[in-house]
C-alpha cells in the first residue's frame, strides 16, 4: 500500500478529487483539500483495508477526535477534587491568533495571575491536535481516572502540593462540569479590546459540529472579582507560556515567566 502522507492525492465521491494536507495516525483521521475550497474536510480512515504488513488491521477511532484536550482535563480536576486535591486548579485561555486554547494546571494558592509553572502542566490545542496527550506518558484516549494516576506519578511532588481543602472552589468547579461537559468547556481569558468582563463565564466547544452553549449562565471562579480592577485583567495577551531555556549546568531545560 502507498504510505498515506501529506500530498496524496485522494477522491471523495461527492466532492471528487483532493489533496491530503495532514495525517494523525493517532487518532485515525486526515484533513484533505478538495478543489479551490479554503476549508479542509477531515476524513476518518477506512478500517476494511488498513493493515499492517503481516495481515493484523489497523483499527482507528471511529469518532472524530476532540483538537482539545480541556473537557479530558476538567474531568480528570473534578475527580482529584473529589479525593480531596482541592488544591488544583484549571487555568484555560485562547492564544493570541484565536485558532487554539492553551490549558495550565498548577497547585498551592488559588492565584490565577501569578500561577506557578511546572513542566508538563501546560499546553495547548494546537500541540494536542497533532498527538493526542498531555505529555505525562499517558496514551490516547485514558479515562479521567488513568490520566490522575498518570499525573500523580509523572510529578509526585507537584500532586503532592495539591493536597487539601479550597470548598468555595471546587463547589464552583462542580457547578462548572456538570454544565459543560463533556461538550465544551471555558475559558478565563477574553479580549480587553472587546469591552468590558462579560457577566457570565465564556463557554466554548471542544469540538466541532456542537451546537452553541445554551445552558444557563455561570459565575467566574471564587474571587474573581477582585481582579477585575487589577493591572493584570486576564486578556488574550496578558498570560503567556513560559519559554524554555537551556541550563548549561546540567543540561536540562527549565522554564521562565
Amino acid at each position: 500500500m502507498k504510505p498515506i502522507a501529506p500530498g496524496t492525492v485522494i477522491f471523495h465521491r461527492h466532492r471528487g478529487y483532493g489533496v491530503i494536507t495532514a495525517v494523525n495516525l493517532m487518532t485515525g483521521w486526515i484533513s484533505a483539500r478538495f478543489g479551490n475550497e479554503m476549508r479542509t474536510l477531515d476524513l476518518n480512515l477506512s478500517t476494511d483495508e488498513v493493515q499492517h504488513a503481516d495481515g493484523e488491521a489497523i483499527l482507528f477511532r471511529r469518532t472524530p477526535p476532540d483538537p482539545m484536550p480541556h473537557a479530558r482535563l476538567m474531568a480528570m480536576v473534578r475527580k482529584l477534587h473529589q479525593a480531596g486535591y482541592q488544591r488544583l486548579y484549571f487555568y484555560s485561555w485562547p492564544k493570541p491568533s484565536g485558532l487554539h486554547w492553551r490549558w495550565h494546571l498548577f497547585t498551592g494558592p488559588r492565584n490565577w495571575m501569578e500561577r506557578p509553572w511546572r513542566e508538563g502542566w501546560y499546553g495547548s490545542g494546537a500541540e494536542y491536535n497533532c498527538n493526542p496527550v498531555m505529555g505525562w506518558g499517558d496514551t490516547p484516549g485514558e479515562t479521567a481516572e488513568e490520566l490522575a494516576s498518570t499525573l500523580a506519578q509523572f510529578d509526585p511532588t507537584g500532586m503532592a502540593q495539591a493536597l487539601g481543602r479550597d470548598e468555595d472552589h471546587a463547589a464552583w468547579f462542580d457547578l462548572v462540569c456538570e454544565a459543560l461537559l463533556p461538550d465544551y468547556t471555558f475559558s478565563l481569558g477574553w479580549d480587553k479590546q472587546d469591552g468590558r468582563i462579560p457577566d457570565a463565564l465564556p463557554v466554548i466547544p471542544v469540538r466541532r459540529g456542537v451546537p452553541e452553549y445554551a445552558g444557563p449562565p455561570l459565575p467566574w471562579p471564587p474571587g474573581w472579582a477582585k481582579l477585575w480592577g487589577s493591572a493584570h485583567l486576564a486578556s488574550t495577551t496578558a498570560t503567556l507560556l513560559p519559554r524554555p531555556q537551556k541550563n548549561p549546568a546540567d543540561d536540562r531545560s527549565d522554564t521562565v515567566r
